[in-house]
């Protein structure tokens, strides 16, 4: 866009053109520049357009393109996003932009989490940017479902509606008299100019809410050509003013009527008579607008039925069959024909077909509402208005075909909402989208249908989903090792975070994605994200429980080896390097392991030719398939992780040899290091539950977001009391590899930290009394391991031979090490806050200055 304008700067500054470009970008190009990664850079460029023109006379049908734009750039963020390029300053949207813009970052914040700490920290200074210049405030209602981070930033935020209504109604004496001279039917057409240059501002913003008392029921009685004359000289700031101004003006009245004793029903009749004044009959003011301003007033219990009844009208209606008739297929790019173009009149109405006679190719009063109806649905089910989304869904379906974020918004608003939403709406929420389209399980649609509501889908079907990660999601293991030997397996098969992960070309497989058009998957954009999307979807509409679909998945990882064992020995019984069954017992080479120990594959799970379909080996297989089991759960919401961190506590604590009283030391360190083998390096196709589990924490705890880290302590939590010093070993092994990736996060590393040195408090406390008499000595790798992090975190990065741990971190550890037995407080010595013990406090300023 910057590049377009910097070469044609003559020809965009030409309405027409710059007209054209804007339809062109939001009803064409939008999805291809998402696509490239490029819709940052386009809201920025389209931003400072705006800024010029919010100000401007008379632009009003450009800047509302423009405006229309932004909306669907900012609804498109699936990630956490600058709103000003410089960081400093409000930012350049309009009010009805910022409004948006923190809507999206709920959404944004809560469905998808924040992955970076830059972000975290920047977002109080984002909302204060955003806010700087607005004042609005969300109702409860709404706060309610905001991500926590999001809702304590805005909990202190005061509602000035009342101050609002308090400073109309001191203008409301003047702005009633000029209205009667300017809109009276028998109004001098020389007091039009007048008003428009020698009337204050302040009262400006009224004029809609004075014509909305005059006319009261009978719009009629309104000179609307003059009304019209003076707001397409207004700013198109402007009239949003007084747009948000009428609606508060609007409600406020209705409540006071109501308190006279009038009928609601007719209230709203009358209501509703004055809107089509504006919207329908003169076409005067943009609906979209209209309507958001309404849903933002959701706490006023008339706001969101005025919202219902607009929807519900023939008119609207009309106007959407008249633009699906016109617009041909959703997919345009299939259609041969010639695009029918729409009178200007009909496309636009009179408010933002005024000065600019060009015709519209793709813009359309219909069309701008494709970002609005997902809002609306939004705001209701907030409202737990249900009846009425499912109402409006239901109208509108086919409407939303035509919205290119509609996968998205089916997605994320099942995020959002998960646990709230009745299976009826979630039907009807589904119907937004082609199902003929995407990619769902053969047994999706039984398993939402089922009148047996609580059972959940079998082990095959969730299989089936990791399956499909596995063959066009997770990053294939190099060539060579596919279709080889047991013992070829790689180990560079890199977990890659789900965005940069690339599509492998395998049996039975699509296309690569390079072979794919941008615009045969507008939304979500590519093959590897719709596979993925479409995973988490089916999922979050399941009607049964995260606790069973998490214990469904957790099962499948525990008892995957065995079960592709018979498998493949099912269809080829002399496979090589592949054994019948797969000890599951801490001593892979011990009778215990060939008994009744081991783990026999799992009721519910089919042998069905997993191994075959995908081209792996069982053990390449069942790796890929624990990476992608971690990565479809870390897109999940954030009450599937609580149960995840619960049922995997449970796996292991089951392990008998873990609380075996009888076992020496010797045994249970060798058990120990047998069971946290990691599957995804193991050469002898050895497996544990516990290995297993150990595995699907670090795929699970590599795909989520920053922000989402903060809950992994609880892993810990439900695994104790730690009484051994194998329980120890496996909650450093959970949580160890973690740390290195929150060097510079450094609240969420001593949290995480602190954990630890608690976990060791159990074992080797003062008062501790372990399972089995334990030698300090037995745990000098774990403080080699805490030496060597807490150096790279006070590096923030690889070790240097200059590298110092951070004052705070030896304060945490000199605290944590005076409640460990004196032994074990010699091997930590070196990292306490102690000047006199510690080289690396010694030579700290922080503690140097102190014993000065």
């Amino acid at each position: 866009m910057q590049l377009l304008t910097q070469r044609n700067q003559n020809p965009l500054s030409k309405p027409a053109a710059s007209i054209l470009v804007f339809e062109i970008l939001n009803y064409r190009l939008l999805s291809l520049y998402r696509y490239q990664g490029k819709n940052k850079g386009l809201i920025h460029d389209v931003t400072k357009m705006l800024a010029t023109l919010k100000g401007k006379r008379g632009d009003h049908r450009a800047f509302r393109l423009a405006e229309n734009l932004c909306m669907n750039l900012i609804l498109s963020m699936r990630e956490f996003f600058y709103v000003k390029r410089d960081g400093k300053g409000p930012t350049d949207f309009t009010e009805t932009l910022n409004r948006i813009t923190v809507t999206t970052l709920a959404i944004i914040i809560k469905t998808r989490g924040v992955a970076e700490v830059e972000h975290l920290l920047y977002l109080q200074t984002m909302l204060e940017q955003i806010l700087a210049t607005s004042q609005h405030a969300w109702s409860e209602k709404t706060l309610r479902y905001f991500p926590s981070i999001l809702r304590d930033a805005l909990a202190g935020r005061m509602d000035k509606r009342g101050l609002a209504i308090q400073a109309w109604q001191q203008a409301e004496t003047t702005v009633i008299n000029q209205c009667t001279q300017l809109l009276a039917t028998s109004a001098d057409p020389t007091y039009v100019m007048t008003y428009i240059n020698h009337s204050f501002p302040q009262h400006r913003q009224y004029l809609c809410a004075g014509a909305w008392i005059l006319m009261y029921g009978h719009p009629e009685s309104i000179n609307s050509l003059h009304l019209g004359r003076v707001l397409r000289e207004f700013s198109p700031e402007e009239v949003t003013a007084n747009i948000y101004t009428m609606v508060d003006v609007l409600l406020h009245h209705f409540n006071l009527e109501l308190q006279r004793g009038r009928s609601l029903q007719d209230l709203m009749i009358k209501a509703c008579a004055n809107l089509a004044f504006f919207i329908w009959t003169h076409e005067l003011l943009p609906l979209d607008i209209l309507l958001l301003a309404l849903i933002d007033r959701d706490d006023d219990p008339h706001a969101l039925r005025i919202v219902i009844n607009i929807l519900d009208s023939k008119e609207l209606q009309q106007r959407v069959k008249l633009y699906l008739m016109n617009r041909g297929p959703p997919e345009h790019w299939l259609f041969s024909g010639t695009f029918k173009r729409a009178e200007l009149q009909k496309a636009l109405g009179n408010h933002l077909s005024w000065k600019e006679r060009y015709p519209t190719f793709f813009d359309d009063i219909a069309a701008r509402l494709l970002p609005v109806i997902p809002l609306i649905i939004y705001r209701l089910i907030e409202n737990d208005a249900i009846d009425a989304a499912d109402r409006v869904l239901q109208v509108y379906s086919t409407f939303l075909h035509y919205y290119p974020l509609n996968f998205t918004f089916v997605r994320d608003i099942l995020a959002y909402f998960y646990g709230h939403l009745p299976g009826k709406l979630i039907l009807r929420i589904l119907n937004v989208l082609d199902v003929k389209k995407i990619p769902i399980s053969e047994s999706f649609p039984q398993h939402i249908n089922s009148s047996s509501a609580s059972i959940c889908p079998p082990l095959d079907y969730f299989a089936t989903l990791l399956l499909g990660l596995v063959n066009h999601v997770i990053p294939p293991l190099n060539n060579s090792s596919k279709n080889g030997q047991v013992g070829e397996t790689s180990n560079s098969s890199v977990r890659a975070p789900h965005n940069k992960a690339q599509v492998t070309s395998q049996a039975g497989a699509i296309a690569p994605e390079g072979q794919k058009p941008f615009y045969q998957i507008q939304d979500p954009g590519t093959y590897t994200q719709l596979i993925l999307e479409t995973a988490v979807i089916e999922i979050l509409s399941l009607p049964v429980s995260a606790s069973q679909i998490v214990s469904s998945l957790v099962q499948i990882v525990v008892h995957i080896q065995p079960t592709l064992v018979q498998s493949s020995n099912g269809l080829n019984p002399t496979g090589v390097g592949q054994s019948s069954v797969l000890p599951t017992s801490p001593s892979g080479g011990s009778t215990d392991s060939l008994g009744a120990t081991r783990t026999p594959s799992v009721s519910g799970l089919s042998n069905s030719n997993f191994v075959w379909r995908s081209g792996y080996t069982c053990q390449q297989l069942s790796c890929l398939l624990i990476q992608a089991c971690g990565l479809l759960l870390a897109q999940l919401p954030q009450e599937f992780h609580i149960q995840l961190y619960m049922e995997a506590a449970r796996v292991i604590k089951e392990s008998w040899w873990l609380t075996d009283g009888k076992r020496s030391v010797g045994e249970l360190e060798s058990a120990v290091c047998y069971a946290l083998l990691d599957p995804t390096w193991a050469q002898d196709n050895t497996s544990t539950a516990i290995g297993n589990v150990v595995a699907l924490l670090h795929a699970f705890f590599s795909n989520l977001p920053l922000e989402w880290l903060e809950g992994t302590h609880l892993i810990i939590k439900h695994l104790k009391p730690v009484t051994s010093i194998a329980g120890l070993r496996i909650a450093f092994r959970i949580m160890g590899p973690l740390l290195p990736r929150l060097a510079n996060a450094h609240t969420l590393f001593s949290k995480i930290l602190s954990v630890l040195l608690n976990v060791m408090a159990d074992v080797f406390g003062r008062n501790s009394q372990p399972s089995a008499p334990i030698e300090a000595s037995e745990i000098a790798d774990i403080i080699d391991f805490l030496h060597h992090i807490v150096h790279y975190e006070g590096q923030g990065g690889p070790v240097q031979p200059s590298s110092k741990p951070r004052a705070e971190v030896l304060a945490l550890i000199g605290r944590a090490a005076e409640t460990l037995r004196p032994d074990v407080q010699h091997l930590l010595t070196h990292l306490k806050a102690d000047v006199n013990s510690s080289i690396y406090a010694a030579t700290h300023p922080k503690f140097v200055q102190n014993t000065n």
